[in-house]
């Protein structure tokens, strides 16, 4: 790779992330501004409140606008070109086994996650906890998360990535967008299954070149976080085994076929996948 490639793709990244945050912050901020000038209450105490769960509506609208900006913005300037190539393909098995990979990961992930003990502070899990019970909540997470994060990370940050490294050295520029994705996520918990969910996103882009997998997969992770909170919120901040009410030999059973949807599930994409455009 030449120098000047490497400094091209290296300024195209970081733009395109500091692109992302600066407009997460501006409408955050701008957010707080209006909503303490309509309420009367001083732009502190929104601020501090809103880490802790409190004032959720007001992250609902930030996120909202923010989401809407930047899906607008990088499609707009073709930092994440879209087309209708790769759908024309009809990739459904492939949308169907990137859902199946999302469903099969979920158990086996919150498995690993439990015996390394790693968790959300309670503060993250409060400000989340928020969110989702907002009317808007699954909106949100559910629908413009993935959209906004698979054209940001995926399609504007990878794409150059892979641009810059080439097919060889492909999985250097997954991994490497795979770490920003899980810095950008600000705490530990949820930056490691951000990291582990982005080397799967990733294969899926480096081998369609289209952000349609991705979010697919994104959408049923979420999803699936939004339902077991809303519909089981009595347990979602159990354990891995009091969702199978204490058996553990159910609990195993669920694992066993967790990975029985997981494995299979990598076989079919890796022989299903391809680029609209032929190309490897």
């Amino acid at each position: 790779m030449e120098q000047k490639n490497i400094l091209k793709s290296i300024l195209q990244a970081a733009l395109y992330v500091s692109t992302f945050i600066v407009i997460q912050t501006t409408f955050q901020l701008l957010s707080i501004l209006i909503y303490s000038f309509l309420k009367g209450i001083s732009f502190s105490v929104i601020a501090a409140g809103l880490s802790n769960g409190k004032f959720s509506e007001v992250l609902i609208i930030s996120n909202l606008l923010f989401s809407i900006a930047a899906i607008l913005l990088f499609v707009k300037l073709k930092w994440a070109p879209i087309s209708r190539t790769y759908l024309q393909s009809k990739p459904w098995g492939v949308f169907f086994w990137a859902a199946m990979l999302s469903i099969g990961f979920i158990l086996p992930a919150e498995f690993i996650y439990e015996r390394i003990q790693l968790e959300m502070s309670d503060n993250m899990v409060e400000l989340f906890s928020g969110i989702m019970k907002q009317p808007l909540g699954y909106l949100i997470l559910g629908i413009l998360a993935p959209i906004t994060e698979e054209i940001v990370f995926r399609g504007a940050l990878l794409r150059v990535l892979l641009e810059t490294f080439g097919h060889q050295k492909r999985w250097i520029a997954i991994v490497i967008s795979a770490l920003i994705f899980a810095v950008i996520h600000g705490n530990v918990a949820q930056g490691t299954h951000a990291f582990i969910g982005g080397i799967a996103l990733g294969w899926l882009y480096m081998r369609t070149r289209s952000v349609l997998p991705g979010i697919v997969l994104h959408w049923v992770n979420n999803s699936i976080a939004y339902i077991t909170f809303n519909l089981l919120s009595d347990m979602s901040d159990g354990k891995l085994i009091d969702f199978f009410h204490g058996d553990e030999r159910m609990m195993y059973g669920g694992l066993f076929f967790s990975l029985c949807i997981f494995i299979p599930a990598i076989f079919q994409l890796s022989m299903r996948m391809k680029r609209a455009d032929g190309n490897p």
